[in-house]
C-alpha cells in the first residue's frame, strides 16, 4: 500500500509566499491562458500539466466527479486524496473558487503539483526535465495502491507520447519517464496486475476493498437477470482507485477504459457489487462502468462501444440473459435511482447492434465524379484523409451522423455514413436508395 501524507505546514507557507499572487476573478477564464499562468506561476511543465487535466476530465470544467472531484483538475478529498485541502492551503484561494473557478482549479492543481515535486528533491534544473516530474503525476493520482498510481502516471505520459486534441492541443513529444520505484511495478495489464481475471480473460484483476461489495455466491443464491450501464463520472485510473476506496462504498464489476475500450475487473460475477443503488437490482445484476462523463460525448469512442459490447454478449450468453433492453439497462433505469447515466449521448441503438452482432443496417454502391472516394476520420471535410473507397464498390453504414455539408453526385446534404471505425464518407457520394438519414440506421 501507498501512503499518501499530507502537505507540512511549512512546505505549504513556503510556496504561498514564493507564489505571485493568486488568480482573480477577473483573470483570462480561457483554458490555454490559465494553463500558461499556472505553469510559469509554479514552474511546472506547462504541457505536463495540460496532460493532466486531459486524463482527469478532457480539460472539462464542467466536470463533477463521483469520487467528490471538481474542475478540470479533478480536485477532490474523498478519504485519500486531498488534492482540494492541499490547493486551498497552498494558493490561499478558498476550496470554493477552486471548485468553481476554472483559472483556480488549474492553478489549485499545480500548486499540488509543484509541492509533490518539492517533496521528491526536484531542484529547478530536475525540474525542467518533464520524465523527472513522474512520480508527482502518480501522487496526484490519490491511488490507494501503486499499481493504479502507475496506471495514472503512465497514463498521462503516454498521452504526452502521442499528443491529442480537444480544447487544448499538445503535439506528441518522445518521453522516458523516470518512474523511481513505481518502475518495479508492472505495468497495467501485465505480470502481478492480471492479464487474465477469474471471469472475463480480457479483463485486468484489481479487486474492490472488501467494504464495497458483498461476498456471495450467485450462482446458487440469485438469478442474473440485469446488466447495467454505467458512466464513471470520471477517469479509468481514478473510478478503479475509487472502488479500492473503503470510504467510497461503491464498486462495479468491470470499468472500461474509452480510448482503447481496455476492462479492468472489480468485483467477482458471483459477488455483489454495489452499484445500482438498489439492493434487489445489485443482487441480480452485473454492473458495467464506462469511463467518462455524461455531459460530454467525446468519452463514448467506438472502440470502448465494442470492447463492452464484447463483454455484454458474453455475460447474456453465460446467465442467459435476453439481448434486449428490459435486461441492458441504464443505471437510471434502476427503481429508485438517483443518478442519469449513461445519459443522453450513450448511443443505445448502436450499443444493442453491437451486442446482438449485427453487422450493419444501410448499405449502399459508391458512385463519384473521379476514380476513388477520400474516407476521412470523421464526420467533416476537416478531418483527415485516412483512406479511400474504390468507384462502384459496395459500403455497409454502421450509423450516421451531422457533419460538414457537401456537394457530390447525389446532391448537397451534411449527412456523413461512417462505413468503419473512424472511417467516414459524405453521404452525397453514397447511393442508398434514400436521401440523408436513411431510416433504420442509428445516429452516431
Amino acid at each position: 500500500m501507498v501512503r499518501r501524507p499530507l502537505l507540512s505546514l511549512v512546505l505549504a507557507v513556503a510556496l504561498v509566499a514564493a507564489a505571485p499572487a493568486a488568480p482573480s476573478a477577473a483573470a483570462d477564464r480561457t483554458p490555454s491562458a490559465a494553463f500558461t499562468a499556472a505553469a510559469a506561476r509554479y514552474d511546472v511543465p506547462r504541457d505536463l500539466l495540460v496532460s493532466l487535466g486531459y486524463a482527469q476530465s478532457r480539460l472539462d470544467e464542467r466536470a463533477a466527479g463521483r469520487s467528490g472531484g471538481h474542475g478540470m483538475m479533478q480536485l477532490a478529498d474523498n478519504g485519500v486524496s486531498r488534492t482540494l485541502s492541499e490547493a486551498s492551503a497552498l494558493t490561499g484561494l478558498s476550496r470554493a473558487a477552486l471548485r468553481t473557478s476554472s483559472p483556480a482549479n488549474v492553478a489549485g492543481a499545480a500548486a499540488v503539483l509543484r509541492s509533490y515535486a518539492d517533496s521528491a528533491g526536484l531542484d529547478a534544473a530536475a525540474r525542467a526535465d518533464l520524465d523527472r516530474w513522474y512520480p508527482a503525476v502518480a501522487r496526484f493520482a490519490g491511488a490507494v495502491d501503486d499499481t493504479v498510481a502507475r496506471l495514472f502516471a503512465d497514463t498521462v505520459y503516454d498521452q504526452l507520447a502521442t499528443g491529442f486534441e480537444g480544447p487544448l492541443s499538445v503535439s506528441a513529444r518522445p518521453v522516458a519517464p523516470d518512474r523511481g520505484k513505481l518502475a518495479r511495478v508492472p505495468a497495467w495489464g501485465s505480470g502481478d496486475v492480471g492479464v487474465l481475471s477469474a471471469d472475463y480473460p480480457p479483463a485486468a484483476w484489481a479487486p474492490a476493498n472488501s467494504a464495497n461489495f458483498t461476498v456471495s455466491s450467485r450462482e446458487s443464491s440469485y438469478p442474473i437477470d440485469f446488466v447495467v450501464i454505467h458512466v464513471t463520472q470520471g477517469s479509468y485510473a481514478g473510478s478503479i482507485s475509487w472502488f479500492q476506496n473503503p470510504a467510497s462504498k461503491v464498486s462495479a464489476h468491470y470499468t472500461f477504459r474509452s480510448s482503447d475500450g481496455a476492462v479492468t475487473q472489480s468485483v467477482r460475477e458471483k459477488d455483489i457489487g454495489w452499484h445500482a443503488g438498489n439492493w434487489d437490482y445489485n443482487t441480480r445484476s452485473i454492473g458495467i462502468e464506462h469511463e467518462g462523463f455524461v455531459d460530454n460525448p467525446a468519452w463514448f469512442t467506438d472502440a470502448m462501444y465494442r470492447a463492452s459490447a464484447t463483454l455484454t454478449r458474453n455475460l447474456t450468453t453465460k446467465y442467459g440473459i435476453p439481448r434486449d433492453r428490459a435486461h441492458i439497462i441504464a443505471h437510471r433505469e434502476v427503481p429508485g435511482a438517483t443518478h442519469t447515466d449513461p445519459g443522453p449521448h450513450w448511443n443505445w441503438t448502436y450499443y444493442m447492434q453491437l451486442v446482438n452482432g449485427v453487422t450493419g443496417t444501410g448499405s449502399g454502391t459508391v458512385d463519384t465524379a473521379s476514380t476513388n472516394l477520400n474516407v476521412r476520420g470523421g464526420p467533416g471535410t476537416g478531418y483527415a484523409v485516412v483512406g479511400s473507397v474504390a468507384d462502384g464498390a459496395r459500403v455497409t453504414v454502421w450509423c450516421q451522423a451531422t457533419g460538414t455539408t457537401v456537394t457530390g453526385t447525389f446532391g448537397t446534404s451534411n449527412v456523413w455514413n461512417r462505413i468503419g471505425t473512424g472511417r467516414w464518407v459524405s453521404d452525397t457520394f453514397v447511393n442508398t436508395g434514400h436521401n440523408g438519414f436513411i431510416p433504420g440506421v442509428p445516429r452516431c
